[in-house]
């Protein structure tokens, strides 16, 4: 009798063995995720990031850091034109900097705990287990992981595929619309959940470039630390400034330019001195209009107009109807200073660059143009399909822009 018995347990046991163990259903692999995730007390995850926009791609190559609790740092450099932003959250607030502009904007804002973002594990995570719904399956010995995922500012995005190897690292994170076309995909390269960052490595001064008006206080090291700051912030102009101690007078010269031709790099600069300091100011020439390919319906161009400011030329562009509302546009230009903007809102991926959406507005550079659109009649997807939809084309005909996509 107790020889069955125990002939009974072993089978018993052989059973649960064979089923219960080296199986893992959904429920299992998240949790095992979820428990990686959390463990961490900061991570560095690299990678790469595809944007689909009807028949466009923008890729970026990303890099995550993250510091329990809510530090986070995020650099996105776009592949195609090398211009880099970044998102910051420290103990302070949310920037998005743009660097090569020497200006951010600052946030009062929840980013990213208010929305999903396919590059942030602990968001990643947030999804798959907010989804009672989640559905897993295994191909090619990694686990493909499905949950809806929640972007308030764009709610073509409806659900995402999480795929893990067999030691709960992430791959790959796609997201889909609802007719199942894919929208974005990170590729990841790399993830060091044991990274060791400090408070240290999320300040905001890491990315401040300071402008020294009297260069001749500078030893010669510092002078060519200058000039190479000056030139990485004024790309566009091409403009040198000479300036001598105690001159009232300024002297501006050009950089060559590659083809006499080349109107690019023939940017008008001016100088203002005041007493011994001297500051080179630089205009920028707006070289196109451009205009929106979508505008919602019973909306048309009311107005153009071009003005002088003290950086370069202005465009604004009105538009009257049932869905009036402004476009601005000027040649982007870096500021001497480190400049911060505060914004009510949040930040956003814009296809090719990371903007400031508000309630009623949004601001972008694009090809190193500047974009401000408002307008109180305007819904937010209207906002971004109209910011989505510039183009150098110009599609005025009579005075009326299409609202035909």
């Amino acid at each position: 009798m107790y020889s069955l018995k125990k002939f009974w347990c072993l089978c018993a046991a052989i059973l649960l063995m064979t089923t219960g163990c080296g199986k893992m259903d959904s429920a299992d692999v998240v949790k095992e995720f979820t428990d990686t995730v959390n463990n961490s007390k900061s991570y560095v995850l690299k990678g790469t990031m595809e944007i689909y926009s009807d028949e466009d791609t923008f890729t970026y190559s990303v890099e995550a850091n993250y510091l329990k609790d809510n530090f986070y740092k995020v650099l996105l450099v776009n592949q195609t034109n090398n211009h880099e932003q970044v998102i910051l959250r420290n103990a302070d607030g949310v920037y998005v900097i743009t660097p090569s502009l020497n200006k951010s904007f600052k946030f009062q804002s929840e980013w990213p705990d208010n929305s999903s973002q396919s590059y942030l594990l602990k968001a990643i995570i947030t999804d798959l287990n907010n989804d009672a719904e989640v559905s897993m399956e295994e191909v090619d010995s990694k686990y493909v992981i499905k949950s809806k995922v929640n972007y308030p500012n764009n709610a073509d995005l409806i659900y995402q595929k999480v795929t893990l190897d067999k030691d709960m690292n992430l791959n790959k994170v796609e997201v889909y619309n609802a007719s199942d076309a894919l929208k974005v995909k990170v590729n990841v390269g790399n993830v060091d959940l044991k990274a060791g960052l400090s408070e240290d490595d999320f300040k905001l001064e890491d990315f401040v470039k300071e402008t020294n008006d009297d260069t001749n206080q500078n030893n010669s090291s510092n002078n060519s630390n200058t000039n190479s700051n000056s030139k990485d912030k004024n790309q566009s102009s091409n403009q040198i400034e000479e300036c001598e101690e105690g001159d009232t007078t300024c002297k501006v010269e050009e950089n060559k330019c590659d083809s006499e031709s080349d109107e690019n790099c023939k940017n008008n600069g001016e100088a203002k001195c005041e007493g011994s300091n001297c500051k080179s100011t630089t205009t920028g020439k707006l070289e196109d209009i451009i205009y929106p390919l979508y505008i919602p319906s019973n909306t048309y161009l009311s107005g153009k107009d071009k003005v002088n400011t003290d950086n370069g030329e202005r465009v604004i562009l009105t538009f009257g109807g049932d869905k009036s509302f402004v476009l601005v546009e000027e040649a982007a230009m870096a500021s001497n200073e480190f400049e911060i903007i505060p914004v009510y809102g949040d930040p956003l991926m814009l296809n090719d660059t990371v903007a400031a959406l508000s309630e009623n507005s949004l601001y972008w550079t694009s090809n190193n143009v500047s974009y401000y659109l408002a307008g109180n009649d305007l819904t937010r997807d209207e906002i971004l399909n109209i910011a989505k939809n510039m183009n150098q084309a110009t599609s005025v005909v009579n005075g009326n822009v299409s609202n035909e996509k």
